[in-house]
């Protein structure tokens, strides 16, 4: 769950460098579109980034699935 999340924040910060530098070579104006645009675009980046680093580590997307697995691990822990 950290790896992702650090993982997908770097993506974000280093995908709005690139399209911001990709937009002025192109000569888009600087202002509130061209901004949204480039949040947009980097944060599905960011969260595809995301995605990918959690289905290869295994963890599963359903939340009551993760819920199930770290009870069990606290029971297993608890009863050592």
């Amino acid at each position: 769950m950290i790896l992702d999340l650090i993982l997908s924040t770097i993506a974000f910060f280093v995908a709005v460098y690139y399209l911001r530098k990709y937009f002025n070579e192109l000569g888009f104006e600087k202002g509130f579109m061209r901004a949204l645009v480039i949040f947009l675009a980097a944060s599905a980046l960011s969260t595809g980034v995301s995605a990918i680093v959690e289905k290869l580590q295994g963890n599963s997307a359903n939340p009551l699935d993760n819920a199930a697995q770290v009870q069990k691990q606290v029971q297993n822990m608890m009863g050592r």
